[in-house]
């Protein structure tokens, strides 16, 4: 354990707080989004600067502490925190300022989607990032960032435009085209790896204020049946709209949900329009002419609210584990297992997602970032278990896994979206590619040598 005398240099240092065991709001402060991580930081470091996080890094590098780095806390395999060492806790900084003239945003590291989407929307302006809005960006962005805006603008990654790094010595380098370039196109899609980003600057896009949000699902008897009607849809979708397929979702007792249907076990296609009212409304008259659905919920909706749509299945406090999966298509075997293993979850908050990626998402060349998965047109998938007790957890983690071996077949590799769960080394190395894998691995090398940030999908130094 750090000794007092060693975190008072360190509370010399910063001008924010240096948290401890002893202190009465420690339990609090190391909390993570995952309740199912409880780990003891011997400190954290709540960084109010740069310069706070540059002597964080240098303090628990000097004394050989083992750091995470925390912006949202999100992370489902608990990265943002660690045992016995120091976590540098960035959600102080989450500061957002937006020049609509040049359409850019200055994101600080701490920062969440929803001060993102907040500040941004105040002029109709939106970057791609994540479908849960108390998602830190420095985490989601690091890996790619996928969401409702992906098919119109890209990954997060492709709409980075600079960033503030402090790297493992304590340098604050800038990332960019111009300026440390190998830096630049590794934290586009290599995580963590290569040092603590305390600012992002993002181009921003004309979206909203107002957009359409259309929920077609379907019971699960019929779940077949609705998945492909899905995938035929899905295949001409417009550009104006994006989807998330809903494979096992418990409908929830919510207002949009008729009452008769609250718990009903079935599968969805939730449609969001960012264009116009018709092109919207064709693509769920389609889907309700070729299959009925048990229910929908069509109307407009600020964007805003579309970004928090899926808060409430994902809160702070309940018990998580995911799996990715990429599928070039919902092909009749994938659409098999997904039907046939729905039945075996546990928990009703358990749920697989496939993010529909195409259109700009395949506009970047393979190499022209770091990541994680390939260009082509796919479907991201999601295998979320989340349960409000450890023992739902236990039950639809081993449910997860059971689906995302039945899927293997129907996969584009085993690799997968470096910000879900990867347990194996080896598909870190399948997510990237070997060429990609080793590049970074020289990046990694000339960053952070003693791999200090390994709190992520780590990629060793070459």
């Amino acid at each position: 354990m750090t000794q007092s005398l060693e975190l008072d240099e360190l509370r010399a240092a910063m001008s924010g707080a240096v948290v401890d065991s002893a202190a009465s709001d420690y339990d609090e402060v190391r909390k993570v989004w995952n309740a199912d991580i409880d780990l003891r930081p011997a400190a954290v470091a709540r960084c109010a600067s740069t310069e706070d996080v540059v002597a964080a890094v240098n303090f628990g590098r000097d004394n050989g502490l083992e750091i995470a780095v925390r912006g949202g806390a999100h992370s489902p395999a608990g990265q943002s925190a660690v045992e016995d060492g120091l976590v540098i806790d960035l959600r102080a900084m989450n500061r957002v300022v937006v020049d609509p003239e040049a359409r850019r945003a200055r994101v600080q590291g701490g920062a969440l989607l929803a001060d993102l989407d907040a500040a941004t929307q105040a002029h109709g302006l939106a970057t791609p990032v994540g479908a849960i809005s108390h998602t830190g960006v420095g985490g989601l962005t690091l890996g790619g960032g996928m969401g409702w805006l992906t098919r119109q603008a890209g990954l997060g990654i492709d709409n980075l435009v600079s960033a503030e790094v402090v790297v493992a010595d304590g340098r604050v380098l800038t990332a960019s085209d111009q300026e440390n370039p190998d830096l630049f196109w590794a934290i586009r899609g290599g995580g963590g790896n290569f040092g603590v980003v305390t600012e992002f600057e993002f181009r921003l896009h004309e979206v909203g204020p107002m957009v359409r949000l259309g929920l077609i699902f379907w019971e699960h008897e019929r779940g077949v049946e609705a998945l492909r009607i899905i995938r035929e849809v899905v295949a001409d979708l417009p550009a104006s709209c994006n989807v998330i397929v809903a494979v096992a979702l418990t409908a929830p007792p919510a207002p949009y949900v008729p009452e008769q249907h609250h718990y009903t076990l079935g599968h969805a296609l939730i449609v969001t329009g960012f264009g116009p009212e018709a092109e919207h409304e064709r693509v769920l008259s389609r889907l309700r002419e070729a299959l009925p659905p048990l229910f929908e919920y069509v109307g407009p909706m600020p964007y805003v609210a579309v970004q928090q749509l899926m808060d409430e299945f994902h809160p702070w406090g309940l018990h998580y584990y995911d799996k990715g999966a990429y599928l070039d298509e919902l092909s009749d075997g994938a659409i098999e297992v997904l039907t046939e293993r729905t039945v075996a979850k546990a928990s009703p908050l358990s749920v697989l997602l496939f993010y529909r990626l195409d259109r700009a998402y395949c506009d970047a060349g393979e190499d022209d970032t770091a990541f994680g998965g390939g260009r082509s047109a796919r479907y991201g998938g999601f295998l979320i278990a989340c349960g409000s007790t450890p023992e739902l957890l236990v039950a639809d983690r081993a449910w997860v896994r059971s689906v995302w071996d039945a899927l293997r077949p129907h996969m584009i590799s085993s690799g997968a979206y470096v910000n879900t769960v990867i347990e194996e080394e080896e598909r870190i190395q399948a997510s990237y590619g070997q060429a990609k894998y080793e590049q970074l691995a020289r990046i990694k090398g000339r960053y952070d040598p003693g791999n200090l940030f390994h709190r992520n999908t780590n990629i060793k130094p070459l």
